[in-house]
This record gives structure tokens, sequence and C-alpha cells, in this order.
């Protein structure tokens, strides 16, 4: 199994920017792709972001352009968020999808606040 720790985000203004990162406690687990889903209050939760297990980005049409992954030192990933929204403003959830095991775990969330 893997466990995934997110952290970053807090609040800033509009035109600012914020990291998230995802940090799983034994990536040799599984050869894996690592999301990034968001959910505002009374909103479904969405896709934001992805990286495959070859580097290769994915992004909604909302962040693309603004948001980008990186792999830190080991196997932390961040996503960092550049030119905020107010409608960014979210609980950001990491995911780590395992390839070839088809199996999901997801990080606890951590809060993004934009203010205009």
């Amino acid at each position: 199994q893997v466990h995934l720790v997110e952290s970053g985000g807090g609040s800033a203004q509009a035109g600012g920017h914020l990291s998230v990162s995802c940090a799983p406690d034994n990536p040799s687990y599984c050869r894996h792709s690592i999301s990034w889903y968001r959910q505002a209050p009374g909103k479904e939760r969405e896709f934001v972001s992805s990286i495959s297990s070859t580097g290769i980005q994915e992004h909604s049409s909302s962040v693309k352009g603004r948001f980008v992954i990186r792999q830190d030192f080991g196997a932390t990933y961040t996503l960092q968020m550049n030119k905020l929204e107010p409608e960014d403003t979210a609980t950001y959830y990491c995911k780590l999808h395992c390839v070839l095991l088809d199996q999901d775990y997801w990080g606890q969330g951590t809060q993004v606040t934009v203010s205009s």
C-alpha cells in the first residue's frame, strides 16, 4: 500500500502563486501516475492536473498555462500554481494511480484560498 502526505497550500491574492506537494511514503510500490483534483464548497470534485509515469503532463483547460507539476528530489511531486484566480479556491487532493495494479490512493487534501 501507499500513503500520500500532502503539504503546502494556504492563502494568496489573485495573481499570486502557491504550491501543494504530494509525497508517497512507498513510491517503489508500483509504477504510478500522480494527479491532483480539487473540490470547492458545494461543487463536485474536478480534475486539475496529472503527470504520467513517463513524465507527460496534462492540465484542465481552466489551469493550463498557469499550473505545472515538478518532481522534486526523491519522490515528492509539487503542483506549482501561478497567476492564481479566486476560482482556484478549493481543497486540493493528490491521487496516486498504480498503472498495472489499477489501484488508487488519495491524500488527505490541502486547502488553497485565493482572494480577489
